[in-house]
């Protein structure tokens, strides 16, 4: 059992250390000799836990759709407010993806390795269509306004993305890590009385929030 244990901690330390390596230098530049020496470890002793930078990669990507999940099912309540539910879901995973460096990892690689991007795509399609399911639910049980939910999920999770690469300056704006205050203004912005004109309501035309109930999906 001892053994099993410190074979686990070697390899979150061999994981953590390749994704602060994959996310300040890519993928094409690391090297598992820089993963190794990062934690005073053989190439030959990582070997043991990971063949391959692509196997460490791909951990990595594996990990991140078990972050997703398990952070939507800690959120997502029986009973809870399903508005309430998409908030804290957002707000919890942005947060996450300022302080988790395996999950920023996980999205560098997306971009710098085109062999593992489908891995990581099908948990992005996974993340949008989870998110489009909540905006429906919160549009039923919770008055939020009748924008396309899929719009709606789009637009959260390019705002994800967005803050992992905003400046310095804008960081010291947004304050709380995550940007939760700049979350609260979007929802505030969503939940608000008219919309922005490029808004249509799912499967109709007209511009802003539906004027009447939102029907099931």
């Amino acid at each position: 059992m001892a053994k099993q244990e410190r074979a686990r901690r070697t390899r979150e330390k061999v994981l953590t250390a390749a994704a602060e390596v994959f996310a300040s230098q890519g993928y094409s530049s690391t090297t598992l000799n820089a993963v190794a020496e990062r934690i005073g470890m053989t190439k030959g002793a990582l070997y043991g836990h990971f063949p391959s930078k692509r196997s460490l990669a791909g951990a990595l990507i594996n990990e991140s759709r078990h972050t997703w999940t398990s952070l939507r099912a800690e959120y997502d309540a029986p009973g809870a407010d399903p508005g309430g539910v998409l908030e804290r879901v957002v707000v919890g995973f942005a947060g996450r993806l300022q302080s988790d460096v395996r999950l920023r990892a996980a999205l560098r690689l997306a971009a710098d390795c085109p062999t593992l991007a489908q891995s990581l795509s099908g948990v992005l399609v996974e993340m949008h269509h989870a998110l489009t399911e909540l905006v429906r639910r919160a549009q039923r049980g919770s008055g939020f306004p009748g924008y396309s939910p899929q719009l709606v999920a789009a637009l959260l999770m390019i705002m994800m993305y967005g803050l992992l690469n905003a400046p310095a300056g804008c960081a010291e704006i947004v304050g709380a890590p995550g940007g939760e205050p700049l979350w609260r203004l979007l929802f505030t912005a969503l939940t608000g009385n008219g919309g922005p004109d490029s808004a249509r309501p799912e499967g109709g035309s007209a511009a802003g929030p539906a004027s009447g109930p939102v029907s099931g999906p």
